[in-house]
């Protein structure tokens, strides 16, 4: 029954992270919950750490759709963030943190979301697979510069605690994923870990995001009870984003790619990994910037649920079933 509920949880997001922050809020009204800031840095990194068991370095060396990886990468690293930095300029010019949220939401693309939404759209997810592997190297090198060529002139950027925080966010886990998939595999060979062991992990990683997201919230508690229409302006600049997103990759991948593969660069686009830019957020920038973060995980699940109930009038009907992934966070 435990795994049965754990393997559920990704499936249930939409509903778990606003949960997680009407809680976080009343947890936060009620008592001081900053001592538990020293928490955020490491439940990140637990957080982050089951999404990387699966990951394959080897993935980033092939050539294989390299079309449609160049599209989303065009989006990840160019369009999008320039996108985001526009709205950020627009809605939050007086804000910083809110300014810097936004901004890292256009600045981490992909997540194990990009594989899953492919799978159910029945695009190509090998080539979502690749552009996860792509984007989140990429994402992880330039994520300092970008945020000190956009943001600096707005909140102080320190480049090496940036560098610390990816390191600690995304290349521990990283090491210690594809380290315990080696072991895990060998131990128990690689039917039993993929039938058994593998749709574990994506429940795993749930839970962390439900648990940043509840410190999150309940970190600016405060703030929003003051301010109850916040989240309502922090809910317009992101709407926009993601329409705006959407309907830029429908269009640059009907253009160029077939219904899989352009499916594929959709999700590998489009889905932006929330997990890694929460915990830069919160860990160099505040609670506030993390808010936006915590945030955009509502607007993004609904916005991939509606755009996969639609992907047949967008590019016409799948010519065969695909397997779908599991959804994580």
């Amino acid at each position: 029954m435990g795994i049965r509920i754990l393997t559920s949880l990704p499936k249930r997001l939409v509903f778990l992270i606003p949960a997680s922050m009407l809680l976080g809020l009343g947890a936060g009204l009620v008592w001081d919950m900053s001592p538990l800031k020293v928490l955020v840095l490491p439940i990140t990194m637990l957080m982050v750490y089951p999404m990387l068991v699966n990951f394959r370095i080897g993935e980033a060396l092939s050539l294989r759709d390299w079309r449609a990886v160049g599209i989303a990468m065009a989006l990840n690293f160019i369009a999008l963030p320039l996108i985001a930095w526009g709205l950020a300029r627009t809605f939050f010019a007086g804000e910083p943190g809110l300014f810097v949220g936004l901004l890292l939401v256009g600045l981490i693309p992909t997540s194990g979301m990009t594989i899953s939404w492919t799978g159910f759209a029945q695009g190509n997810v090998s080539a979502a697979v690749r552009m996860t592997v792509v984007g989140l190297l990429v994402a992880a090198l330039l994520a300092p510069v970008y945020l000190l060529v956009f943001a600096g002139a707005v909140v102080d950027v320190d480049v090496l605690d940036i560098g610390r925080t990816v390191l600690l966010v995304v290349f521990v886990p990283m090491i210690a994923g594809v380290a315990t998939r080696y072991f895990l595999v060998r131990r128990y060979g690689q039917p039993h870990y993929k039938q058994h062991i593998a749709p574990l992990f994506p429940g795993l990683s749930t839970i962390g995001v439900m648990a940043i997201v509840f410190l999150a919230i309940g970190l600016k508690a405060r703030m929003i009870a003051a301010d109850p229409g916040l989240l309502l302006r922090v809910a317009v600049p992101l709407i926009v984003f993601y329409l705006t997103a959407f309907a830029l990759a429908t269009v640059a991948s009907r253009v160029a790619l077939s219904r899989s593969d352009a499916l594929a660069a959709v999700f590998g686009s489009v889905m932006r990994n929330l997990s890694v830019a929460l915990g830069i957020a919160i860990a160099s920038f505040g609670p506030e910037a993390a808010l936006v973060l915590a945030a955009a995980y509502i607007v993004q699940v609904q916005g991939a649920a509606w755009y996969v109930r639609f992907a047949d009038r967008l590019f016409g009907p799948a010519a065969e079933e695909l397997e779908p992934a599991v959804a994580t966070a």
